[in-house]
C-alpha cells in the first residue's frame, strides 16, 4: 500500500525518532514498569506503529470494502449506518413464568434479541423429575421439560417479530423443534422464524463438559439440523460456533480463533459427508466470540477472524456464495473477567468490551450484568448492562462510521499477528488429523490449560493487575443484593410436569418416541420426527433417552 522509498524514509526517520526524542526521554524519565504486550497472547507492543509495520498489506486482497471479500471491514456494506446490531440479553429465570417475565421487560425496555439460558438439567437432556436433576431445577437458568414450558416462556412474545438464541448443544434438536412447534402453533410461518441454536458440541468435548453422546452421532444430529432448517427454517442460524468458552477456559485470543475456525471447518466437512452442499447449509452457520478487555486485540481479533473464514470457505470448501464466506458473530462480554470484589468496576469492564465489540463488527451482543460474577443477574443490573449496549449505539458515535480503527498501523499489525498465529494453529490441528481428532486425544484442552495456569501464577505474582482484587484493593464484602432463586420452585416445576404428563395422550407420545428411534436407527432426518414428538408433549429426557440408546454416551479418554 505504501511506496517503498517512502517507506525507506519513514524507517529511517523512526530510527532517529527512537535514538534522540524517544530514546531521550526514556533514559531521563524511565518508562512505567509494565510487560506491554497484549493481554492474552503475550505479544510485544512497540511504542510506535508507522506504515513500515504493516507494508506487505495489500489494500484489495487484506482489507477490501465492506460487505466484499476478504471482509476484513464487514459483512455488510453499511453495517451499523443501516441497521444497529442486535442488543440481546441472557435470560433464564427458574420458571418458564419466570423468564416470560424477564424477557417482556427486555423488550420494553429496548431489547432487539432474545437469548436463552437453560439449567443444568436441561442441558444435559433431563426432565426435572430426574434424580440426576435433583438441586440443579432452575438454578442457573430456565427449567423445561416439555413443550407445555415453551409456551408459558413465549407467552405474548410473537415469534415473528424477535429473534432468539438458545444456549443449548447436547440436546439442540430438542429445544430447536420445540421452537418450529411454537410457532407453528402461534401461526408463524417456519421461513419467519429467527434465531440461533448453539448446537456447537466440539466446544462442549474442549471447554465445558456439557456433552452427552459420542462425536459420530453428535455430528450426524448436527448435519440433520443443517439439512432440516436448510428447506425448512431458512433464516435460523443452525448453529454457532462457540469461541466464547473455549476463551472463558482461558485460551489467549489467537487460540480463540483458531480452535473456532478449526471446528467449523469439522462441521464443514462432516456436513460435506453427509451428502449436504455447502452452499446450501454455510450460510446459515453462525459463530459466537468472547469480548475481553484489551479493546485493540479484540477488535483485531474479529478482524482477523472474518478474513480467514472467507479464506477458509473459498480455498478449502470451493464456496461460490457470498453468504457462505461471510462469517457473522454474536458477541459476548468476558464472564471470567468478572470479579466479586468491587463489582461496580464490572459495569466498566464490560463497556470496554462491548466497544470493543462494536469496533470489531459484531452481528449481536450481550451485556453481562456486574454482578453475574456472583449469581444470576438481577432486574436492575440487566438494565444498566442493556443501557450499555444503547449509550455506545446512540452516544458514543462508535456506530457512525464501518470500521473505524481500519487503517490503524496498530490495529493492521495486531490483526495481521493473530491471523498469523492462528493459521500456524490451524495448521498444526490439520497435522494432528484434525479438530475432532485434536480434541479426543486432549491436544488442544491441554494448550489451552497451560494457558490458563500461566495466566493466574501471573494474577497471584502480581504481574498482571487486576483492578480491585491484586491491585486497588478494599476491604469490603461483596455486594449481596442478588437474584435469588426460590427452592420451592423445583417442587412446582416437578407438578407441572406430572399434571403435563397425566393430561397428555400416551399412545401418541409412545408413536412418535418409536418414530424418533426409527429415524435415529437408520438413515432418515430424525428433526421431523422430534418436531412430532415434542408436540405430543413427549418430555426433553424422553427424546434424549432414545438417542442415549440409540447412540450412547460419549466418556473421553482419560
Amino acid at each position: 500500500m505504501y511506496d517503498s522509498e517512502e517507506l525507506a524514509e519513514i524507517r529511517e526517520a523512526k530510527r532517529a525518532w527512537e535514538a534522540e526524542t524517544y530514546g531521550d526521554t526514556v533514559d531521563r524519565f524511565g518508562e512505567r514498569e509494565a510487560a506491554f504486550t497484549t493481554d492474552t497472547g503475550g505479544r510485544t507492543v512497540d511504542p510506535l506503529y508507522t506504515p513500515d509495520d504493516v507494508a506487505d498489506d495489500d489494500y484489495h486482497e487484506d482489507l477490501g470494502f465492506p460487505g466484499e471479500e476478504p471482509y476484513t471491514r464487514g459483512v455488510y456494506s453499511t453495517m451499523y449506518r443501516g441497521r444497529l446490531w442486535t442488543m440481546r440479553q441472557y435470560a433464564g429465570m427458574g420458571t418458564a413464568a419466570e423468564t416470560n417475565e424477564r424477557f417482556s421487560y427486555l423488550i420494553d425496555e429496548g431489547s432487539s434479541g432474545l437469548s436463552m439460558a437453560f439449567d443444568l438439567p436441561t442441558q444435559m437432556g433431563y426432565d426435572s423429575d430426574a434424580a440426576m436433576a435433583e438441586g440443579e431445577v432452575g438454578r442457573s437458568g430456565v427449567a423445561i421439560d416439555t413443550l407445555d414450558d415453551f409456551q408459558t416462556v413465549f407467552d405474548d412474545i410473537p415469534l415473528e417479530e424477535v429473534s432468539t438464541s438458545m444456549t443449548i448443544n447436547a440436546p439442540a434438536a430438542v429445544l430447536l423443534a420445540m421452537y418450529i412447534a411454537m410457532g407453528d402453533r402461534q401461526g408463524v410461518d417456519r421461513s419467519a422464524l429467527r434465531g440461533t441454536i448453539q448446537n456447537d458440541i466440539m466446544k462442549e468435548y474442549i471447554a465445558r463438559n456439557l456433552y452427552i453422546y459420542p462425536p459420530t452421532p453428535s455430528m450426524r444430529l448436527i448435519t440433520d439440523i443443517f439439512a432440516f432448517c436448510a428447506e425448512e427454517v431458512p433464516k435460523f442460524n443452525t448453529i454457532s460456533i462457540s469461541g466464547y468458552h473455549i476463551r472463558e477456559a482461558g485460551s489467549t485470543a489467537a487460540q480463540e480463533v483458531a480452535f473456532t475456525l478449526a471446528n467449523g471447518i469439522e462441521y464443514v466437512e462432516a456436513a460435506l459427508d453427509a451428502g449436504l452442499d455447502v452452499d446450501e447449509f454455510a450460510p446459515q452457520l453462525s459463530f459466537f466470540f468472547n469480548a475481553h478487555n484489551n479493546v485493540f486485540e479484540e477488535a483485531a481479533k474479529f478482524r482477523a477472524a472474518r478474513r480467514m473464514w472467507a479464506q477458509i470457505m473459498d480455498e478449502r470448501f470451493d464456496a461460490t456464495d457470498p453468504r457462505s464466506k461471510q462469517l457473522k458473530f454474536h458477541t459476548q462480554t468476558g464472564g471470567s473477567t468478572l470479579t466479586a470484589q468491587q463489582i461496580d468496576n464490572n459495569v466498566v469492564r464490560v463497556a470496554y468490551q462491548a466497544l470493543a465489540a462494536v469496533l470489531g463488527g459484531t452481528q449481536s451482543l450481550h451485556t453481562n450484568g456486574k454482578d453475574e460474577a456472583l449469581a444470576l443477574p438481577t432486574e436492575r443490573s440487566v438494565r444498566t448492562a442493556l443501557r450499555t449496549q444503547q449509550i455506545l449505539a446512540h452516544e458514543s458515535g462508535a456506530a457512525d462510521t464501518i470500521d473505524p480503527l481500519a487503517g490503524s498501523y496498530y490495529v493492521e499489525d495486531l490483526t495481521d499477528g493473530i491471523e498469523a498465529e492462528a493459521f500456524e494453529i490451524i495448521e498444526e490441528i490439520d497435522r494432528r488429523g484434525g479438530a475432532l481428532d485434536a480434541v479426543e486425544n486432549g491436544w488442544v484442552q491441554r494448550q489451552i490449560q497451560d494457558v490458563a495456569f500461566e495466566r493466574q501464577r501471573e494474577i497471584e505474582a502480581g504481574e498482571r493487575v487486576i483492578v480491585g482484587v491484586n491491585e486497588f484493593a478494599v476491604d469490603e464484602d461483596p455486594e449481596m443484593d442478588l437474584e435469588e432463586v426460590d427452592p420451592e420452585q423445583e417442587a412446582d416445576q416437578r407438578e407441572r410436569l406430572a399434571a403435563v404428563k397425566a393430561d397428555r395422550d400416551d399412545e401418541a407420545v409412545t408413536a412418535a418416541l418409536a418414530a424418533v428411534r426409527e429415524a435415529a436407527r437408520g438413515e432418515a432426518n430424525v428433526m421431523p420426527h422430534v418436531v412430532e414428538a415434542v408436540k405430543a408433549y413427549a418430555t426433553v429426557q424422553e427424546i434424549c433417552d432414545v438417542f442415549r440408546e440409540e447412540f450412547g454416551e460419549y466418556s473421553p479418554a482419560r
